[in-house]
Formats: structure tokens, sequence, C-alpha cells
């Protein structure tokens, strides 16, 4: 039996506001969207969703804070250029910085956010 990535949850404490952080990404998301318990964006195949605190609850019964940094979304910029232009506009957005642009040791050129709920976002271009 073979299985496919289909979706990427996140659990986020202020939908509009995580929202916001992605649309400056460069995400398409409605704002009519907002005020919703969950929404989901197709990214060419795989999804990327969004739930409140509530609706995790629902789904597992309890929610609990993680802590550490456990997993890693990272996106794909069309260039090095792009990606910096990409990380001043989302500090400028009033989103943070974990780690500035850099030129990493295996050749790509890597920066590191925080989404609206404190979560890692990499940006990386070649």
């Amino acid at each position: 039996m073979a299985v496919k990535l289909d979706m990427v949850g996140i659990v986020v404490t202020d939908m509009k506001r995580s929202l916001d952080f992605y649309r400056a990404l460069g995400f398409e998301i409605p704002e009519a969207m907002n005020g919703e318990a969950h929404v989901e964006i197709d990214e060419g195949g795989v999804r990327l969703a969004f739930d409140t605190v509530e609706v995790a609850e629902s789904v597992y019964g309890e929610w609990k804070q993680g802590t550490g940094h456990r997993i890693e979304l990272a996106f794909l910029c069309e260039s090095r250029d792009a990606l910096n232009r990409l990380y001043d506009t989302v500090l400028e957005k009033g989103y943070t910085s974990h780690k500035a642009p850099w030129d990493t040791f295996w050749g790509q050129r890597y920066a590191i956010l925080y989404d609206a709920d404190g979560n890692l976002v990499s940006l990386f271009a070649a």
C-alpha cells in the first residue's frame, strides 16, 4: 500500500493573523476565510490547512501547545533575490525573524521566520 502526502495542518490561535502571515508569503487566501474555524488551500496537490484550537480540541479530545521545533515548513523561492525581498516584506508586516537570510554550506540561500503562532517557517532558494 502506498501513501501520498495530501495535507499539512497547522493549529492557529488567531485565524486572521495566521492567514495574514501566509498571505504575506504570497498565498492567495480569500479575506472571507478570516472568521472560519477550518481553512484549506491547495498548493499543487498538497493542501495546507489551518484549524483553530477549538477544532483541534474537538478532533483530538484536547489540545496542548507544542514546544520545540518538531517539523519544518520550507517554501521554495524563485531566486535568492526573491527570497531576500520576501523576507523583508514579511518583517515589514510585523512578523518576526528567527534567522536572517544566509548562504548555507549546502549551497542554498536560506531564511527562517516565525509565523503568527511561533512555528518556524523556512524560505529557501537554489
